[in-house]
């Protein structure tokens, strides 16, 4: 039974892969409407809980009536049906009634929404542009897609359960107040004008405080995960108590917002209860007055009094319930304004996988400013033939590493186009392109995964023997049987440490050159390959890049121009234009700006000819 309830919904179902609404409202309803059956059922359930409820404080006034008008010896005889429906109700309808509520609740709702609303938040947020990450704190924007899940959800269903209470209690109580007599319900009525209007002060005020201290958690939040993961630095300047500063700020912020929003919601209580003590009073005062006057019976008295004092109770839920949901809105309007970003870079419609038969890489007349006014690249033409290995020089902020940007489409060009075996990459599915191009980094990050999951990452299908084989020509296998994790995973089952922080920078390096190895991508790029490595951990490692460099086009950046000056065709950039092109020998010859480059590296003291 419970497994059927919880198969209701599918938590990874797969969405339309839309922004979703800027809206609150129509962020609510973009997630509900593909639940709405499970949503219809659990409303219909709650109005017959809450019908049950109110019958339940009607059988008390009949059962006081009877009793009062019977006498004792033929009460059961007079009454027996009566009582018998009584009994069934309270002892079959509202325990199934509950139970039926809490299993689609709890087994239907509770997990399987939440989960979906994050799954389908995840997935929309993960396929944002890089500029969207560098924009923010990696702990903020996961903190967000956490708590929009559970705060939708949550008030979501307290919406559900407070509608029916409010209208099932107060309508049914003012229905039978008004049978035994009219003015009985004058109390309930002005009660029910003065309560909606209390909440209508205080609601809107605590939704708007519970935004702001949602996003004052999501602050703190993205600086306490800013610390942890950048503890290293932390520790080197011996910044601790800095850092401690630092998160204190947000910290005190969030304190002092949050302890506004709470403010209001002890106001609100104050003012409820006294609403409800005059409830309280002037119902069963009239209630007393009305039965020494002879126009209401006993039971009405006991009707009456039970059900305000229920209603007194109920009001206090309600107003914990109604304040819980504008709390939940407001977290969900914080998470809205992250989750709810167009994305800079998408795939065009139709667009179809690219097809790399050759691996010629195309350059024409690019603009990229990185959404400045100038700077970086203007009018950049680079033609990179099939199987040629290009090397990529220049001073800092020349645009080598925007050049690889833009080829990877992490950022799309504001002008111009790059074309791979004559097919504009513009017009190509993200995905695919990727998937054709190798790339290992200066700044090599590995997940905290496995040694074997990161390989995996080159190609998830490869066999045990294809990822050894790897790791081989990498020359990984000379460490990676000696490694052992915290926990005791040894070889390449041990876990490498949030970016790969358990290993050397060597080792790091050889397991990404392994990983795009198993890869086997026909472009290859290296981006820094061996900067920070020393001269030893390079001269280990070059041989593995010479493996993976064969039958493959390369555009290879360095700033040690030592690690280049064998590839067939050195690229020099300047202030993102080409001023150079030519082989080493060529270039030192020219006397330019990669001959004032190379003279810097080496201090005069290596021959160019010998180097080359």
């Amino acid at each position: 039974m419970f497994r059927w309830f919880e198969s209701l919904i599918d938590a990874f179902k797969e969405p339309v892969d839309d922004m979703p609404p800027k809206s609150v409202w129509r962020f609510y309803a973009f997630y509900l409407r593909q639940v709405w059956p499970v949503f219809l059922a659990a409303i219909v359930v709650g109005f017959g809980v809450a019908t049950v409820e109110v019958s339940l404080f009607g059988f008390i006034g009949s059962i006081v009536d009877m009793a009062k008008g019977t006498p004792g010896a033929a009460f059961f005889h007079l009454h027996g049906h009566t009582l018998l429906w009584m009994a069934l109700v309270a002892l079959v309808a509202r325990p199934l009634l509950n139970s039926l509520h809490d299993l689609l609740v709890n087994q239907a709702i509770l997990p399987s929404l939440t989960n979906r609303i994050r799954w389908q938040n995840h997935r929309y947020v993960i396929r944002q542009s890089l500029g969207f990450f560098q924009n923010d704190y990696a702990g903020r924007i996961a903190n967000r897609i956490m708590q929009t899940g559970a705060s939708l959800r949550e008030s979501a269903v307290q919406i559900v359960d407070a509608i029916w209470y409010v209208t099932i209690y107060t309508g049914s109580a003012i229905v039978l107040f008004a049978q035994a007599d009219a003015w009985l319900a004058v109390p309930l009525v002005l009660w029910v004008f003065a309560y909606v209007g209390l909440l209508g002060f205080f609601i809107p005020r605590v939704k708007q405080r519970s935004w702001k201290a949602s996003e004052a958690r999501s602050k703190l939040m993205g600086r306490i995960v800013d610390g942890y993961s950048n503890v290293l630095t932390l520790k080197l300047f011996a910044h601790t108590r800095r850092e401690e500063a630092y998160v204190a700020e947000a910290m005190a912020e969030q304190t002092d917002r949050l302890r506004r929003m709470t403010r209001l919601t002890t106001a609100m209580d104050a003012s409820i209860t006294v609403l409800n003590g005059f409830l309280i009073v002037g119902t069963s005062a009239l209630a007393l007055w009305l039965w020494s006057e002879g126009r209401v019976t006993v039971g009405a008295i006991a009707l009456s009094t039970g059900l305000v004092i229920r209603i007194n109770n109920m009001s206090g839920w309600i107003m914990w319930v109604v304040n819980g949901i504008f709390e939940n809105v407001g977290t969900v309007q914080d998470g809205i304004t992250t989750i709810s970003q167009p994305r800079a870079v998408q795939d065009r419609e139709g667009a179809m996988p690219l097809e790399v038969t050759n691996g010629a890489v195309r350059f024409e007349h690019i603009h990229f400013h990185y959404g400045k006014r100038g700077g970086v690249m203007a009018g950049l033409d680079l033609a990179v033939r099939a199987g040629e290995k290009i090397g990529v020089v220049g001073p800092s902020g020349a645009g080598k590493s925007t050049l690889v940007n833009v080829l990877l489409r992490l950022y799309d060009l504001e002008g111009g186009r790059i074309l791979i075996d004559g097919q504009d990459i513009a017009q190509v599915a993200q995905e695919s392109l990727r998937s054709q191009i190798g790339v290992v980094t200066q700044d090599t990050s590995l997940l905290h995964r496995s040694i074997r999951d990161n390989i995996l990452y080159g190609r998830p299908d490869a066999s045990e023997a294809q990822i050894r084989a790897a790791v081989r020509k990498a020359r990984a296998d000379e460490f990676i049987p000696q490694l052992v994790d915290g926990e005791g995973r040894a070889g390449y089952d041990a876990l490498v440490g949030e970016r790969g922080v358990k290993l050397s920078g060597g080792q790091r390096q050889r397991i990404a050159i392994a990983r795009v190895l198993l890869k086997d991508a026909p472009i290859l790029v290296l981006d820094e390959a061996t900067s920070a490595l020393d001269s030893e951990a390079e001269a280990a490692i070059q041989d593995s890049l010479d493996l993976l460099m064969q039958g493959k086009t390369v555009i290879a950046i360095a700033h040690r121009l030592s690690t280049i000056a064998r590839m067939d065709r050195l690229v020099v950039l300047d202030k993102g234009v080409i001023v150079e092109s030519g082989t080493h020998a060529e270039l030192i010859a020219h006397e330019g700006l990669y001959a004032r480059l190379w003279r810097r590296q080496t201090g005069g003291f290596v021959a160019a000819d010998d180097a080359a």
